[in-house]
């Protein structure tokens, strides 16, 4: 019995060998599909994981956002505003805050010169005696409990529908110590800084007492500040035309207010000097 070599067997098996280790990595990779790094940047970020300090950061960034918007939407509403009114309005404007700067600068140097006086002055107790007596006055008239007269207006409120109400005059009120004024007389009242309006069954009341209409305004300041501080768009002439009622302003070089206010002495404090 004879046994033949073949020398193809070796080469056949070796190649079959080969052949599946080809075949491997190819259904290994079939079976386990390769992942971009796009795919695995996606599965990070979502679905999110956010811890709670995140949570705040945002929420913080959220209401900041929120309120930036309504800033400009505010500012956005006043400048429209301002876009609609007239040339001489708008200089009406830009006058009155040109005055109230000035009014600013005038009683900062008036106080330096205060100062000064007191600093040079050879005899500073007779200088701070003047001056102390000096500012009792000055603070008399803003207290309303000594008399008043200067340059001023006079603003007479018509109001035959019965539309103007309490708030409207103290808002007359504000827009004058606003616009500089220095002593203010309404009817037989007389304003101080605790001066308080009131809506009552009988008509608007001022510190208690009822004032009728027409309402007088006596005002002492400077007149080319006042007067336009009334007529400025949007102000308190519009305002209680709105309401039906007029607004008459007279200026004049010499208003008297005499309404006085009692003085009235504190019943626990004492100055510390």
């Amino acid at each position: 019995m004879s046994v033949q070599n073949d020398p193809s067997g070796p080469v056949q098996e070796a190649a079959a060998t080969a052949e599946d280790a080809g075949a491997a990595p190819s259904e290994a990779a079939g079976a386990a599909p390769l992942v971009t790094g796009r795919q695995r940047l996606v599965a990070g970020l979502w679905p999110p994981r956010l811890s709670r300090a995140q949570l705040i950061v945002a929420l913080l960034l959220f209401v900041l956002g929120l309120g930036l918007a309504i800033q400009v939407r505010s500012t956005s509403d006043t400048g429209g505003v301002l876009r609609g009114a007239r040339q001489e309005d708008l200089v009406r404007i830009l006058t009155e805050l040109d005055n109230r700067s000035q009014r600013l600068e005038d009683e900062k140097r008036g106080l330096e010169n205060q100062r000064s006086e007191l600093e040079t002055s050879s005899d500073q107790a007779a200088e701070a005696l003047r001056q102390t007596r000096q500012k009792a006055q000055e603070l008399g008239v803003l207290a309303g409990t000594v008399r008043a007269e200067g340059p001023g207006i006079t603003l007479t409120i018509t109001d035959p529908h019965g539309g103007v109400e309490a708030d409207s005059l103290l808002d007359t009120l504000q827009e004058l110590r606003a616009a500089g004024a220095e002593a203010i007389q309404i009817n037989d009242v007389r304003v101080a800084a605790d001066t308080y309006f009131t809506d009552g069954t009988d008509g608007v009341r001022i510190d208690g007492h009822k004032v009728a209409q027409p309402y007088e305004f006596k005002v002492i300041g400077n007149p080319p500040d006042l007067e336009p501080a009334l007529n400025i768009p949007g102000g308190v002439v519009q305002t209680l035309e709105k309401e039906q009622a007029t607004a008459d302003v007279v200026r004049s070089q010499k208003i008297v207010v005499d309404a006085l206010r009692p003085s009235e002495q504190p019943d626990y404090a004492r100055s510390s000097r």
